[in-house]
């Protein structure tokens, strides 16, 4: 089981932005490959605690960790199930160690001689699923259309950073010297440059190729979230990592199925027969029809749970339920005869309401719905 990003980072579920910036510079600077030459052990946790600020740091990422937790992320989202490599960590959080290591990293310890790799860009997709696939989870394959590296391509050396894809400059200042380090602008960042590339290859010697990649997205996502698929977005030139793959979800509305949370809502509409002498309902449910038992005397507004038949938790807690809404339908005409009977049923008392204690009030069931 994955460790919380809140202990990982060491800090309380309502810390503030600034404790968790602060939390993660304090981590990062302990376990910095610099400072731990060798050490797997620190290597790890200074993986941990980048993909837990990566979270947290966020706003919208960090409101759905503390709902869903690492299923949120999980799979094909978050991380790709991978991890953070160093490669993201330098690019994305490289200021936050401020001048902790000379501005420069020192070369990132043992992690690419000195050169930082340049990242390709992210690629975005929408995808669309249908209430059943995002009850149950589905695998979708996608046709994608990515840039990679072609075949023939040989680079050089960058002649204006000889290979380090970073560009150092030292200054005098009143505190003393000080060193910063910014990304090559003539490789950006891949340190180095194209040699020779075949004519089908544009000037970054990149070929658009046409590629199926196939997604797995987990039970219990919800409309507008973003899936991430490591690695399957554009390649950068030189000795670069791919970008990544961003999956929108779109989810397809249901014919008489709503959703709420983890629950599912359904209308039933019977007749006053049906709600005075009882009967049995076929119903639409996730994977199917489900039959249902009407006991004599149902009233309308009338709410049946039927438990576990909702929508897998993202979280892995289980599934939800359907709710079955009993609407008793009143015919707008009637004939005759039918409206004879009823006329002789206004003095019955056995058609005069009594509602019983046991009989919920709407504030009382729409409370319900929500415990």
């Amino acid at each position: 089981m994955k460790e919380d990003y809140y202990e990982i980072l060491g800090v309380s579920k309502g810390a503030s932005a600034a404790e968790i910036k602060k939390a993660y510079r304090k981590k990062a600077i302990e376990y910095h490959p610099d400072k731990n030459p060798g050490d797997t052990k620190a290597e790890e946790m200074f993986k941990k605690s980048a993909e837990a600020y990566e979270v947290l740091g966020n706003p919208d990422k960090r409101a759905k960790y503390d709902q869903f937790g690492h299923a949120a992320f999980d799979g094909s989202g978050g991380f790709g199930g991978g991890g953070m490599n160093m490669d993201d960590i330098f690019s994305q959080f490289g200021d936050i160690f401020g001048g902790a290591f000379g501005g420069g990293f020192s070369g990132f310890g043992g992690f690419g001689g000195g050169q930082r790799r340049a990242k390709g860009s992210n690629l975005r997709i929408r995808v669309k699923l249908t209430l059943e696939e995002v009850a149950n989870g589905v695998e979708k394959k996608v046709k994608v259309r990515r840039k990679l590296q072609a075949d023939g391509v040989t680079y050089k050396t960058c002649p204006t950073c000889n290979g380090t894809g970073q560009i150092t400059k030292i200054t005098n200042t009143i505190l003393g010297r000080m060193q910063t380090a910014t990304t090559c602008t003539t490789c950006g960042g891949a340190g180095q440059s194209i040699d020779k590339k075949p004519s089908d290859a544009d000037a970054q010697g990149l070929k658009v190729v046409e590629e199926t990649v196939s997604i797995k997205i987990p039970p219990g996502v919800e409309d507008g979230m973003q899936l991430k698929v490591t690695g399957k977005g554009n390649d950068a030139p030189g000795n670069s990592i791919a970008g990544d793959l961003l999956v929108a979800i779109e989810t397809v509305e249901h014919d008489t199925l709503k959703r709420e949370g983890d629950n599912l809502h359904y209308d039933l509409y019977i007749s006053i027969p049906e709600a005075v002498l009882g009967s049995s309902k076929e119903i639409d449910a996730i994977g199917g029809k489900v039959r249902i038992k009407l006991e004599p005397g149902l009233q309308s507004g009338k709410i049946l749970r039927l438990r576990g038949k909702g929508i897998n938790s993202l979280n892995g807690y289980g599934a939800g339920d359907l709710l079955v809404h009993v609407n008793v339908w009143t015919p707008k005409s009637i004939n005759k005869e039918q409206k004879e009977f009823f006329e002789r049923m206004q003095d019955d008392e056995n058609f005069a309401p009594k509602p019983e204690k046991s009989d919920k009030s709407f504030f009382e069931k729409v409370k319900d719905m929500f415990s």
